[in-house]
């Protein structure tokens, strides 16, 4: 029996064992997957590549977008291929935003150029500038959709003169002047 208490009074005067960070770290080591995820991704990536631009070709050939510009005036102009002639401007019809005649055909006048005035429908936004600006930007926002729909007709409205952008704008008001370059009137006595 004395031989017991001794092993016990050496166990009992052992101090414990500290615990080393190599476990923890061989713990992170094994719980990565490194095999799985270089071969997963780059299959997965693939897939949803084509089917992202099966889908995006389908959206061209439903719908497509343009954008025209005229002074500050801005159209976006969405264009369905599959449609009646319907060409709506604000949530209103042409008639209704444009009653002006004159303005009513400078922005159908891409269309009557090619002959598709009943073909078409167009969905446009504009904002900024005056009703004159607006018409023109829709018109130039036309023409750029019916090109990127098809590009043959390229040749056609840019000889008409629809795909030039008109860059000219109000030139800024110049401190001592009345206008951009107006002097103010000038009086000898």
């Amino acid at each position: 029996m004395p031989v017991k208490k001794e092993k016990e009074k050496i166990i009992k005067t052992k101090k414990p064992a500290v615990k080393k960070p190599v476990k923890k770290t061989v713990k992170k080591a094994v719980k990565k997957p490194v095999v799985k995820k270089a071969v997963k991704k780059p299959v997965v990536k693939k897939v949803v590549q084509k089917v992202v631009k099966e889908e995006v070709e389908k959206l061209k050939m439903d719908q497509n977008w343009a954008t025209g510009k005229r002074k500050t005036a801005v159209a976006q102009v969405q264009f369905f291929p599959k449609g009646k002639g319907n060409i709506s401007i604000n949530k209103k019809t042409v008639k209704e935003y444009f009653p002006v005649f004159d303005l009513f055909q400078i922005v159908l006048s891409p269309l009557k150029l090619l002959n598709q005035e009943k073909v078409f429908d167009f969905r446009i936004k504009v904002h900024g500038g005056g009703m004159k600006s607006q018409a023109e930007a829709a018109r130039l926002g036309i023409a750029r959709a019916l090109v990127v729909f098809n590009p043959e007709w390229r040749k056609e409205l840019k000889s008409a003169g629809f795909l030039r952008r008109d860059a000219r704008k109000k030139e800024r008001k110049k401190p001592g002047l009345k206008r951009a370059r107006r002097a103010p009137q000038w009086a000898k006595r």
